[in-house]
C-alpha cells in the first residue's frame, strides 16, 4: 500500500474518536512538529455566553495534542500505547465562533524514543494554544503525556 493510500492522522482519528466526530473537529495539519484542528462555530455546542462550551475546547486542545503525538510517535506503536498522564488548560479570553488549537511537542522526538528504547517510560509535555479566527488567543493548554511500553 502506497503512502497516498492511507488514511491521514485526521481521518484516523475522526475514525478512531468518537467525541472528534461528535464536535466535528477539522484536522487542518498533522505533523511531527505541528497539529492545527478548528472547531467550528455549532449552536449545539455554545455555552450560556454564545461561545464554544469549555468542554467542547478542551476536547479540541486533547484532540490537537493526540494528532502530534501520533504524527511524532505513531512508528512506535508497536511496542508502546500513547496516554493522557495530566492536563492543565487556562481560558483567557471569550471565545466566539471558530476556534482553532495548535499544539506543539515540548521536547524533541529522538530523546523521548531514546528513553523508550532505554526500558523507560518517557513523559512528555505537549502545548496547546486555542485561538480565535482573528487569532487572539483564547486558551493555552499543556498535556503530560506517556508512552507507556507494551508488555
Amino acid at each position: 500500500m502506497s503512502s497516498e493510500t492511507l488514511p491521514s492522522i485526521g481521518e484516523m482519528m475522526a475514525a478512531s474518536v468518537p467525541m472528534a466526530r461528535t464536535l466535528n473537529l477539522e484536522f487542518t495539519e498533522t505533523t511531527a512538529e505541528r497539529a492545527v484542528v478548528r472547531l467550528p462555530d455549532q449552536p449545539d455546542f455554545h455555552n450560556h455566553v454564545g461561545g464554544p462550551h469549555a468542554g467542547a475546547m478542551f476536547t479540541l486542545a486533547e484532540s490537537a495534542s493526540g494528532a502530534i503525538v501520533m504524527a511524532a510517535f505513531g512508528d512506535q506503536l508497536g511496542r508502546a500505547v500513547p496516554l493522557a498522564v495530566r492536563a492543565e488548560i487556562g481560558y483567557k479570553k471569550l471565545a466566539m465562533g471558530p476556534v482553532i488549537a495548535t499544539a506543539e511537542l515540548g521536547r524533541p522526538v529522538a530523546e523521548v524514543v531514546a528513553e523508550l528504547d532505554a526500558g523507560e517510560r518517557p513523559e512528555f509535555p505537549v502545548n496547546i494554544a486555542i485561538t480565535r479566527e482573528d487569532g487572539a488567543v483564547t486558551g493555552e493548554m499543556s498535556i503530560v503525556w506517556t508512552l507507556r511500553p507494551n508488555k
